[in-house]
C-alpha cells in the first residue's frame, strides 16, 4: 500500500522542545496565514567537536552527548547570517542545546518554531549538521578536533517548512562541497546560495503555476503517470523549477517495487510513449504531446486560486492533498482487485470505480506494473484494461 509522502516527514528529534525557544501549541497554520513572513533568514556556524583518536565512522556518526560530559565537548561559532545582531545569539544558544542533546543528525535536517527578537517574532526554523568528508577531516584535524558546520533557514512556520523537508536537504547537500575552514568561497558563492534558498526551495510550485495557468493539469497527469517530459526554449531555472515540480507532484519513493520510468510510461500500450515536450520560447508556454484528464482538471482551480493567493506554503498544502487523493484512489483500486480474484462482482466494481474517479488511465497504469509478477491480480487488470481501451482514457491538447 500507499502512504502519503508528508507522513515520512516527521521530525527524527525524538527529545522534549526547548521551551525557551520554541513556542508549544500556538503553531500557526500555513494554509490560513497567505503572508506570514516577510523576511527569509539563514546562518551558518561552524560546528567544532572532539573525537576519540581512531574512532570509526559509525561512532563519529552517532548522537552527541551532552557537551558537559568530559572528552566530548564542542563550540559553535558564527560563519555567516543575514539576522539582525541581537537575535543571532539566541539561535546560537538554541542551537548549542540542540547539538548537546545529540538531536541534529548528519545530513537529516530537523524542524521546529523558534521565537528571536525579529519582528515576526516566531519563525520556522530548518538546521542541519553538515559533516566534511571523513578522510579529509582526519587529514587536518589536528588533537582530535573536527570541523563541521550547521546550516539554518528560517521563515514562515514549523508547519510550513515541514512540506519541503526533502528540497531542504537537497539543496543543503548542493552547498557541502563547497564548505572549508576558511569559507574561501563565502563571498563569490556560500552567501548568494544561503541567501536565495526561500526562492529555489520553496517559490518553484508557485511560479510554475503562475507560467502554466491552467495547462498545469497537463503537468500533474504527467508527473503521476511517470511521463518523460523535455523543457525546450525556456531558462535553465524553468527547467529546473518543472522538474522539482514534477518530482513533488510524483508518487517517487512511494512505489515499493522496483520499476523505471520507462516501465511505467509504457504500461498501458507496447509502443513506447512519446515525450511531453513544453515549448517555453513564448510567453504562454506550449504543450506537446500532453495530455490529462477528469481528476488533473478538477484541481486546476485550486492551485490557480492558491498561487493567486501569493502563499506557497498553501500551494504545497494544495499539492500535497492532490497527490494523497490519488494514492487513496490507487490503494482503493488495489483493494477491489483483491476482492475480484476471487469475486466477479468485485471486477465490475473495479470497472465502475476507474471510469468514476476520473483517474482511471493513471490508475491502471501504475497497477499493471505493480501486480506483473502476480499472475491472478495480472489477469484483472488485463481485463480490466480490454474494457478500458473502449472508451478515451486521457485527453490531448
Amino acid at each position: 500500500m500507499f502512504t502519503s509522502q508528508s507522513s515520512f516527514q516527521d521530525s527524527v528529534d525524538g527529545d522534549e522542545k526547548d521551551t525557551e525557544l520554541e513556542t508549544e501549541g500556538c503553531l500557526t497554520d500555513p494554509v490560513t496565514t497567505p503572508q506570514q513572513s516577510s523576511n527569509w533568514y539563514y546562518c551558518l556556524y561552524f560546528y567544532q567537536s572532539s573525537r576519540l583518536q581512531g574512532a570509526d565512522d559509525s561512532e563519529a556518526g552517532s548522537h552527541r552527548k551532552p557537551a558537559s560530559t568530559p572528552g566530548d565537548e564542542f563550540s559553535l561559532s558564527l560563519g555567516d547570517t543575514n539576522l539582525p545582531a541581537e537575535a543571532e545569539p539566541e539561535l546560537q544558544s538554541y542551537i548549542s542545546r540542540r547539538l548537546s542533546k545529540g538531536a541534529l543528525l548528519g545530513g537529516m535536517g530537523n524542524i521546529a518554531t523558534v521565537s528571536l527578537s525579529v519582528p515576526e517574532q516566531s519563525l520556522g526554523c530548518y538546521c542541519c549538521l553538515v559533516q566534511q568528508d571523513r578522510l579529509q577531516d582526519q587529514a587536518g584535524a589536528a588533537g582530535g578536533i573536527s570541523t563541521d558546520f550547521v546550516i539554518c533557514f528560517l521563515g514562515g512556520s514549523e508547519k510550513g517548512l515541514e512540506h519541503f523537508r526533502l528540497e531542504l536537504d537537497t539543496y543543503v547537500q548542493g552547498l557541502q562541497s563547497s564548505l572549508s575552514p576558511q569559507l574561501s568561497d563565502l563571498e563569490t558563492h556560500i552567501r548568494p546560495y544561503l541567501s536565495s534558498w526561500y526562492e529555489e526551495c520553496v517559490m518553484h510550485i508557485q511560479r510554475v503555476v503562475q507560467l502554466t495557468q491552467d495547462k498545469v493539469s497537463f503537468l500533474l497527469h504527467a508527473a503521476l503517470s511517470h511521463s518523460p517530459v523535455e523543457v525546450v526554449g525556456g531558462e535553465d531555472k524553468v527547467k529546473k523549477d518543472i522538474d522539482r515540480f514534477l518530482n513533488a507532484a510524483s508518487f517517487q519513493g512511494l512505489i515499493h517495487e522496483d520499476t523505471t520510468a520507462a516501465t511505467l510510461c509504457n504500461a498501458l500500450s507496447e509502443e513506447p510513449q512519446k515525450d511531453v515536450t513544453i515549448d517555453c520560447s513564448q510567453q504562454q508556454p506550449q504543450f506537446l504531446n500532453a495530455g490529462s484528464n477528469r481528476f488533473c482538471e478538477s484541481w486546476v482551480q485550486a492551485f490557480l486560486n492558491g498561487a493567486e493567493g501569493g502563499n506557497p506554503f498553501l500551494l504545497r498544502q494544495i499539492l500535497e492533498n492532490f497527490k494523497l487523493k490519488a494514492i487513496q484512489d490507487l490503494n482503493s483500486l488495489k483493494r477491489l482487485i483483491q476482492q475480484a480474484e476471487m469475486n466477479h462482482y468485485a471486477l465490475f466494481r473495479c470497472y465502475v470505480f476507474l471510469k468514476h474517479c476520473g483517474n482511471g488511465d493513471v490508475l491502471l497504469q501504475n497497477v499493471k506494473v505493480e501486480h506483473a509478477e502476480m499472475p491472478e491480480a495480472h489477469r484483472i487488470v488485463q481485463v480490466l484494461e480490454e474494457f478500458m481501451y473502449g472508451a478515451p482514457l486521457a485527453s490531448s491538447n
